[in-house]
């Protein structure tokens, strides 16, 4: 500490001697006339050019002039209080000339501080602008953030920006026929093409059909396809348009037709499924009588389960929780038909290793386990002998769990959710009852409040945060196990009711993924299942997803954004996806 401290005193001293040119041993010139006196060691040490410059002229004299060329005075004095002092005010008016003048003059330092900045403020307004003046200025890791940023938050920039509809006909085609482009449904596209066009149609109409087959066409919907997209002025008036709309008509009747046609059917370009941007892990569980240490992945564009073959080596667990921090999941507690586990392990999903990590206080089986602010916190349980009321914290950084306040309620086989930054957890069971109480944690006061009791007793019940409430669905109410569910608002500290899903079942995983609740596998009161259906707020109805490539119960799910190898745990076969289909269908079919 103290040196660190002699190393400012330092430098203060040595910005205090240029300012009073004393010990000064070159000068800098600059355009307007303007000199600064300064130290070449100094300067050196911070950049590349003026060590060019300092070591590769060859004086006499001990002072060295420098004429910079192009550098206002402002940008200058700012530059040399980095140099000396390591200090620097980047704002939002300074930025692009900041940066700009400390590339010209190798100040690697202020580069990377102003792409930093430029990147911690990218929005959907200004994300293309910065990834093109990235581009000119050639900061790499600048441009390839930006890109990215315009890639996952496309359906905001469609609608917002202003710096979409300035783009050339080539830049606009290069993003929406990109495979990263993350959009749930074409239309988005289709939407952002007719935007780009109407800023200026006398001169953009003409490029309907070059936009039209970056748009993969065959994955709208046919309704939308025929009313919004065929009969649109631009196409019609477009002779050239014609091969595009007939070889999509033709896709969707085929796809109506599909088990009606002899030979293996390929997946057209224009219904190729882009690249998710979130990928859904279920892990573990119970199958076939025992448990499991099966890992899938949901590919939502695909619409496929995807089998990953890096498993726990340590062997199955069930009953267990998950949670996401960073690109590592952490399987906490669980069970695995004989031991009851307080030991937790980490999966780093980009170098697909497995480590354990420290234990729980406790042994948790039927645990409850969210995150928040990068702490995660397991709660209740079961470890062989008692019902739980107690919760503990886990701080991946220290590597270490800590208990926090007990719950009002014993609970095992509750489920608990982060919303508006505090933990609430629901029903349960607590050794002689289902029950239908539930609570919320505030972690900075370190203590449970009970909240008002959810409408149905619900044990092996799945809850989450969705659209600003707590959704709590399914479980087992000590009778039956059910595919009702509930909404808690904690502004009126109410529950309501939202429509039941297909499948009644407890012990289930679920998450929001591609703004959808999941229900995901389970046990149904007689069997497990594997099926897996999803809840759509805006239309509010439920919907069957494909289903799991194995039955399980008693599993847990997770959800990573932004992976950098995504590509690891999506569909491979992207071309063969309508071939599957036609092969389901006819299974099916031989079924009945």
């Amino acid at each position: 500490g103290e040196g660190r401290c002699m190393s400012i005193q330092a430098m203060q001293s040595l910005y205090e001697l240029r300012e009073n040119n004393q010990l000064c041993d070159a000068v800098i010139k600059l355009d307007d006339g303007s000199i600064f006196p300064v130290h070449r060691a100094i300067l050196s040490a911070c950049s590349l050019y003026f060590r060019a410059a300092f070591t590769t002229l060859l004086h006499d004299t001990e002072k060295k002039d420098v004429s910079i060329t192009g550098v206002t005075t402002d940008m200058m004095k700012i530059l040399l209080s980095y140099a000396y002092l390591r200090q620097i005010k980047v704002t939002d008016e300074n930025v692009y000339q900041l940066l700009v003048t400390a590339d010209y003059l190798c100040i690697i330092g202020v580069v990377d501080l102003c792409c930093a900045y430029l990147i911690a403020r990218l929005s959907p307004t200004n994300c293309i602008g910065i990834m093109q003046f990235a581009r000119k200025h050639y900061c790499k890791k600048l441009e390839q953030e930006a890109e990215k940023y315009l890639m996952r938050y496309f359906v905001q920039v469609a609608n917002l920006s202003y710096e979409l509809l300035l783009l050339s006909l080539e830049e606009i085609k290069v993003i929406i026929a990109a495979d990263e482009l993350n959009v749930k449904s074409e239309e988005i596209v289709w939407e952002a093409v007719l935007r780009w066009v109407n800023y200026d149609p006398e001169n953009r109409k003409k490029h309907i059909v070059v936009l039209m087959k970056a748009i993969r066409l065959g994955l709208l919907d046919t309704q939308f396809f025929l009313e919004h997209v065929k009969d649109h002025p631009y196409v019609t008036s477009c002779e050239e348009s014609r091969p595009m709309i007939i070889e999509t008509l033709k896709f969707l009747y085929d796809l109506e037709m599909i088990t009606h046609r002899d030979g293996e059917v390929t997946t057209p370009e224009i219904a190729r499924p882009r690249v998710p941007h979130e990928i859904l892990f279920a892990i573990g569980g119970w199958s076939g009588g025992s448990p499991t240490n099966y890992i899938e992945t949901y590919d939502t564009r695909a619409d496929r389960w995807v089998k990953v073959d890096e498993i726990d080596p340590t062997g199955p667990r069930a009953y267990h929780g998950t949670a996401v921090v960073n690109f590592s999941i952490y399987i906490v507690g669980g069970f695995d038909g004989m031991d009851y586990f307080n030991s937790c392990r980490c999966f780093d999903a980009v170098k697909k290793t497995w480590k354990e990590v420290a234990p729980m206080n406790a042994r948790r089986c039927y645990v409850s386990v969210t995150v928040l602010n990068d702490i995660i916190y397991a709660m209740g349980g079961y470890d062989g002998h008692h019902r739980q009321n107690t919760a503990e914290k886990y701080n991946y950084l220290t590597n270490q769990w800590s208990l926090i306040a007990p719950m009002n309620m014993q609970r095992s086989d509750a489920s608990a959710c982060t919303l508006n930054g505090k933990i609430y957890i629901t029903g349960g069971f607590n050794g002689q009852e289902c029950m239908h109480s539930a609570e919320v944690y505030d972690s900075e006061s370190n203590q449970w409040t009970m909240i008002s009791p959810m409408r149905s007793r619900r044990s092996g019940v799945s809850c989450i945060a969705y659209h600003g409430q707590v959704f709590v669905i399914g479980g087992f109410n000590g009778i039956t196990r059910m595919c009702s569910g509930e909404k808690y608002n904690p502004a009126t500290n109410s529950w309501s009711q939202i429509p039941d899903m297909y499948n009644p079942r407890s012990n289930f995983a679920i998450e929001v993924i591609d703004d959808m609740i999941f229900a995901i596998g389970g046990f149904n009161g007689v069997t497990t299942i594997y099926h897996v259906e999803c809840y759509d707020e805006k239309t509010n109805e439920w919907y069957e997803a494909t289903d799991m490539n194995i039955y399980r119960s008693a599993l847990s799910a997770c959800v990573i954004t932004g992976l950098p190898n995504v590509y690891d745990y999506i569909h491979k076969h992207r071309e063969k996806l309508m071939e599957e289909k036609r092969q389901k269908m006819i299974a099916i079919e031989n079924q009945r």
